[in-house]
């Protein structure tokens, strides 16, 4: 009898007696992709190494009470809108929209309350040759000073040997914005290695990154080219090697903090690739969006302690969060997160490992 692809548990339990569920998606060998429910989670993501072995590569909390007492988006989906928008306002059919100020004087990751700290329904379930889950959330108008009803698709889905799919999808009643990413912190040495990522080597498919002010929004100029900056990962090199630079954007940014622009139009393409020296693991990302943060982790402070009971510190992990770029709202000659009534935003993203040669 052949193992199950999917297997199902209860994670934890909100204060109001509401069950957090796990899902466990197997692909070959011990590749696997743990969701919860609560902010639709990647909990933990299991990939090999060049020896052979099997390690988490998300940083996380062994247990739900860790994702409860602390909102740090580990592994979180975010939504309404990813990222910052400037003083937390914009405009929208003629009208001012004034959303919750929760990082310095702008709005972040959909304000007070976002998509990370709800309760998702586990909408569908998929045994198949390629095992997936489907997360459903219903935001209502107003929520967060949002405009409009959204309804909200996230489906995990394995979709090759070592390859994890995220496929999100919204639809709305009236005009609304619309920005959603997954914003999972990466070591591919291991969640519970203790080693920085300074020394991973990292690759992004991308010319041009946005400047940003002291608060992270984006400033009012054009895209700037990477070459001849620290900011240049065309080719593949250590994310430490310039990190430390006397650079005005690093220090804006007290590291990487910023937004490549990739322009996609709307097509599945590598964004980056990323590769651990020790473990020898080696992981591509795949998206159809038009921006991929790419983040340090220059905000962890070694304050709050994940799986294995180990402290997060700067550097112990980094992110790279595709989506529609930082204030997009404020900015017209940015690329749109406006979503119509009947029309459909599709964020497709595409993790895929496999290991250096020998």
């Amino acid at each position: 009898m052949a193992a199950s692809t999917i297997t199902k548990d209860v994670f934890g339990t909100l204060p109001d007696g509401r069950k957090v569920e796990r899902l466990v998606l197997r692909g070959e060998g011990g590749f696997e992709a743990r969701i919860i429910s609560y902010g639709a989670v990647l909990q933990a993501l299991i990939a090999p190494d060049a020896n052979g072995g099997y390690d988490d590569v998300v940083l996380g909390h062994d247990a739900f009470a860790g994702y409860l007492a602390e909102r740090k988006f580990l592994g979180a989906t975010v939504g309404r809108y990813a990222n910052r928008i400037a003083k937390g306002q914009f405009s929208l059919q003629e009208e001012t929209v004034q959303l919750a100020v929760n990082n310095g004087p702008n709005a972040l990751h959909g304000g007070l309350e976002g998509f990370d700290r709800k309760l998702w329904e586990i909408a569908d379930i998929d045994e198949g040759g390629e095992p997936a889950v489907t997360l459903t959330y219903v935001s209502p108008h107003g929520e967060e000073n949002y405009p409009g009803r959204l309804d909200v698709r996230v489906t995990y889905r394995i979709t090759g040997p070592t390859e994890l799919s995220l496929l999100m999808e919204a639809r709305t009643d009236r005009p609304t914005i619309v920005n959603l990413t997954n914003h999972s912190f990466f070591n591919l040495e291991g969640a519970t290695s203790g080693t920085s990522i300074l020394d991973h080597r990292l690759m992004v498919a991308a010319e041009q990154f946005l400047a940003i002010d002291p608060t992270a929004i984006p400033l009012p100029e054009p895209p700037r080219s990477v070459a001849g900056t620290p900011f240049d990962f065309r080719r593949p090199r250590p994310v430490g090697e310039r990190i430390r630079e006397s650079d005005s954007q690093l220090r804006n940014g007290r590291g990487y903090d910023h937004t490549y622009c990739l322009g996609r139009d709307g097509k599945l393409a590598l964004a980056a690739r990323l590769e651990a020296p020790r473990s020898g693991r080696i992981m591509e990302l795949l998206t159809n969006q038009p921006g991929l943060q790419v983040y340090s982790g220059n905000y962890l402070d070694g304050t709050m302690s994940g799986k294995g009971g180990k402290l997060i510190r700067q550097s112990d992990a980094m992110c790279l969060e595709p989506h529609i770029w930082p204030d997009a709202p404020n900015r017209p000659d940015f690329p749109s997160p406006r979503l119509d009534s009947g029309g459909v935003y599709r964020h497709h993203t595409v993790y895929r490992f496999s290991v250096r040669s020998p």
